[in-house]
């Protein structure tokens, strides 16, 4: 494991950070030699004196990766009796690996309720919106990689501290948090309810008596302890970083299913509820594709349409990975991180338009939020969708321990940012996150009730409001003044995430108040 090589790698630490003089033009690739006198205090703080500290006595009987703040470990790092360069952590992933990890960490659950968006808006407005979504998520990229460059730090909640002290850090931290939270909800959301689907179709049960074992709450919990809580108290996420191609192999897997049964579903389909046998399944209205429900709607507007953006916004999120990635990328510079950046959101562009395309031509106005759900109501023992919901319900599985390694560094750095590494508290804070996300995932009646809320609200704060105001802050003066044009297109951009959250947030109020809504009950 890591703790046999102890000083592999060096990651840049608070104090390493704050020690980097807020200079201008450093680029990520050039060597950056940290200044030995103490930061100003408004960049230091009790954090900066506590890792400084630690930084005085490298030679340790104990591990020294053992001895650093928890929230340092993210990668593998270590400590250094040298003088610290910005470029000591040597990156060795590739450029296509890191493609296929930010791929990971863009792509998620989010590709089910896709669908259900375009449903909505209509197949051109989705198509603008989600184009409009993908380039503000690579230019917020930009904005990151730019503040990143400028103070070496490769820690979200860090370009926080450094903009803007505590308040900032904690901020970041909580918008992290809820996000992840978030992520996993929905991720466990489809355990829930896929995997009750599949062993009912292993078994080919058609009306389950209420057996435990197709009951989705305990399925939920049962994956949780036996697979993601074991997977989840690894002490490096790097240890995960193998299930990334596999989890996007399941993703592409399930796009070509969804493609397939485009050309293999009669419209309108007769709902398999509704017949006693599956032999009048394929019954179709001779005139079905005539049927003004089978004629897709280029422009729609209608109450579930406010869910629109905040399922893109979800979609799009992968800035916490970002900095991380980007430490581990072999020969790491700005430009070369967002090489891989634009080349990872383009992939995923393509395939969440074409998932949301051909899954809407499948359903039109019946598709549900959850995609994989409506399949069911054609054929419940379709052999395809079948391996489709096994694939998936196993690259989400698998995700989820990557996506709470940001969660519990997020409240590391917010509660404990001083304290070592502790395996009793490492253990407490997996074991708490997941009893509580199995309780939110138990008690929530609907998936769009999570992508709608956590989309509307940390999903801007992190794809739009925070990197334009860490940019604007953290960039120097004499390097971009205030009315520079860079800063100003950072200022529009955070008031595009204020306006994209208020918007959001006021018709979803809207929406659930009225009593109409389908996230605030079950289908």
């Amino acid at each position: 494991m890591s703790e046999d090589k102890p000083a592999e790698t060096v990651e840049s630490t608070p104090a390493e950070a704050n020690a980097i003089p807020n200079g201008k033009g450093h680029e990520p690739g050039e060597e950056i030699t940290a200044s030995a006198k103490t930061p100003p205090a408004e960049d230091g703080g009790k954090e900066t004196v506590a890792n400084s500290a630690q930084n005085a006595s490298p030679h340790r009987t104990e591990n020294a990766e053992a001895n650093l703040p928890e929230s340092q470990e993210f990668l593998s790092g270590a400590e250094d009796k040298k003088t610290t360069r910005f470029t000591d952590f040597e990156g060795k992933t590739s450029f296509g690996m890191s493609v296929f990890n930010l791929g990971n960490a863009i792509m998620g659950s989010g590709i089910l309720g896709l669908a259900y968006a375009m449903a909505n808006t209509g197949v051109v407005l989705f198509l603008v919106l989600l184009t409009v979504v993908a380039g503000l998520s690579s230019y917020s990229i930009h904005l990151l990689l730019k503040c990143s460059g400028i103070v070496g730090i490769r820690a979200y909640e860090q370009l926080g501290y450094r903009a803007f002290g505590t308040p900032g850090k904690m901020a970041a931290g909580i918008a992290i948090t809820l996000q992840n939270i978030g992520a996993m909800s929905s991720y466990l959301y489809i355990v829930k309810y896929e995997f009750p689907l599949v062993i009912q179709a292993f078994l080919r049960v058609d009306k389950p008596a209420g057996e435990w074992y197709m009951n989705g709450n305990y399925l939920v919990i049962i994956v949780s302890v036996a697979v993601i809580l074991p997977l989840a108290l690894m002490k490096q996420l790097g240890y995960l970083g193998y299930t990334s191609g596999f989890s996007l192999s399941c993703m592409v897997f399930f796009l070509i299913s969804v493609i397939y049964k485009k050309f293999n579903t009669p419209c309108p389909f007769v709902d398999f509820a509704h017949n006693n046998t599956a032999s009048v399944m394929n019954v179709t209205d001779p005139g079905g594709e005539n049927n003004p429900a089978c004629i897709p709607k280029m422009a729609n507007l209608n109450s579930q349409t406010a869910y629109t953006i905040p399922i893109l916004a979800f979609a799009f999120v992968c800035h916490p990975e970002v900095l991380p990635i980007y430490t581990e990328l072999r020969n790491a510079t700005k430009k070369k991180m967002q090489h891989v950046a634009n080349i990872s959101i383009a992939v995923m562009y393509g395939m969440y338009f074409l998932a949301a395309l051909f899954g809407y031509l499948t359903f039109y106005g019946e598709v549900e939020a959850e995609l994989l759900h409506t399949y069911s109501r054609i054929d419940p023992y379709d052999t395809l969708i079948l391996c489709v919901r096994v694939a998936v319900l196993t690259a989400v599985t698998l995700t989820v321990p990557i996506v709470l390694f940001p969660v519990r560094r997020a409240i590391q750095q917010m509660m404990f940012p001083n304290k070592t590494f502790y395996w009793p508290r490492h253990i407490a804070i997996a074991f708490v996150l997941l009893t509580f996300i199995n309780l939110l995932v138990i008690f929530a009646p609907n998936i769009l009730g999570i992508f709608g809320v956590i989309g509307a609200t940390s999903a801007p704060c992190l794809i739009f409001i925070f990197p334009a105001v860490f940019y604007i802050r953290i960039v120097p003066k004499e390097e971009e003044p205030l009315r520079s044009t860079s800063k100003i297109l950072a200022a529009c951009f955070a008031g595009i995430g204020f306006l994209f959250m208020i918007m959001s947030l006021s018709f979803i109020i809207i929406d659930w108040t009225s009593g109409t809504s389908k996230a605030s009950s079950g289908h």
